[in-house]
């Protein structure tokens, strides 16, 4: 009778631990995929170069962009023409607004010393937009 109960009790307790360790990576699974982050910069330049292709800054594609608009009236508020403006979005999907400012917008891969991105002309000036995204990692990569 004894036996009986340490066994059972010992199966207790190796179930508990089961089913809490599963818990526990569910969860950090759910968030795992909410780990992903876009950063969009944009900065004044003082022209468009050679071979790209600027777009108003009212188009409605750039408008459906979520912080693009944010990204832009910083760079022309700050006058940023030294260094970048930047919204970050933390979101689910958010590497999917990378994807949208390279292949939804005339994208243009930079030469030599012009930067890559989206050139936008805002009322009389231009300016520059790109993206990057990045996933922040829960466990150590092995």
């Amino acid at each position: 009778m004894f036996r009986g109960k340490g066994m059972a009790l010992s199966l207790l307790a190796v179930g508990t631990a089961a089913a809490a360790g599963y818990v526990l990576q569910s969860e950090r699974s759910r968030n795992g995929t909410a780990r992903s982050k876009a950063n969009l910069g944009a900065r004044i330049v003082g022209e468009v170069p050679d071979g790209a292709t600027a777009i108003d800054a009212s188009t409605r594609r750039l408008a459906e962009i979520p912080g693009a608009r944010t990204a832009l009236e910083r760079a022309i508020r700050n006058n940023a023409r030294d260094e970048w403006e930047h919204v970050t979005l933390e979101r689910d999907g958010a590497w999917s607004v990378v994807d949208a400012v390279r292949d939804s917008l005339p994208y243009y891969d930079a030469g030599r010393g012009e930067y890559n991105g989206v050139y936008v002309r805002y009322d009389d000036r231009v300016i520059v937009l790109d993206a990057i995204g990045w996933a922040r990692l829960e466990e150590p990569i092995q």
